[in-house]
This record gives C-alpha cells, structure tokens and sequence, in this order.
C-alpha cells in the first residue's frame, strides 16, 4: 500500500535550533532515505521555505491567488515522500524513525495514497 509521508515543522522553532545541531539531524536524514531505499516509491522533494509559497483559493466568482500559504496552522510542510509498504502499521514504523523527530515542532504526517480510482467511476 502506498503513502505519503507529508514531513512538517514549525519555522519559528526551526531557527531556534543551532546551525550545528540542525546539519548533524540533517545528515541522519540523508542516511534515514538511504535505509528506507527499498520502501520509497520516489525520491521525494524537499521544498522551498514557506515564505516562497503562493496559494490558489476559492474566492466566490473565479479562484484567487495569494502570497504565502493558505493555512491556520503553524506548522509547514517542508517535504514528503511516497513509500510503498504493506500496511499502516509499517508506514508508522519507518515515520516514527524519521531523524528530525528529535526538534521541537517536528512531525510526519502520514496518509494513504488512493491508487485506484475505479472507485469513483459510476
């Protein structure tokens, strides 16, 4: 079964942490895509920082376009990957490894991915 792995964090504590400490957890990541090679589906992407967002929204008579992202939260998404692996409980395995989850403000978000669309056909 696939997933996405929707990597997020909280900017204004992601410049609270050290330089150092955040390219020593950076390096973990590196490694943590390299132990997981056989459970990627991609090669998933890390994005820009949110301050180069645009939204696109519903805006009554025809969408609107708005700097930044559209969203209440306080976290981002900073990156995401699709795996490919039996069942949820795996998929919470290889996320709960994911090296960042030592900051403050970390998280993985994790979400089926629908593959299979003959579900919606009438």
């Amino acid at each position: 079964m696939k997933y996405v792995l929707m990597f997020t964090s909280t900017p204004e504590l992601d410049a609270a942490v050290p330089p150092e400490r955040a390219q020593e957890v950076y390096g973990r990541i590196y490694e943590w895509f390299g132990e997981h090679a056989e459970h990627l589906d991609d090669s998933g992407a890390e994005l820009h920082p949110v301050s180069t967002a645009t939204t696109v929204k519903h805006g009554g008579d025809a969408p609107v376009v708005a700097d930044g992202p559209f969203s209440e939260a306080k976290e981002v998404i900073g990156g995401f990957s699709v795996i490919d692996v039996p069942d949820l409980d795996a998929a919470i395995a290889i996320a709960k490894s994911w090296p960042a989850l030592e900051l403050p403000g970390v998280a993985v978000e994790v979400r089926p991915m629908i593959v299979d669309y003959s579900q919606f056909e009438e």
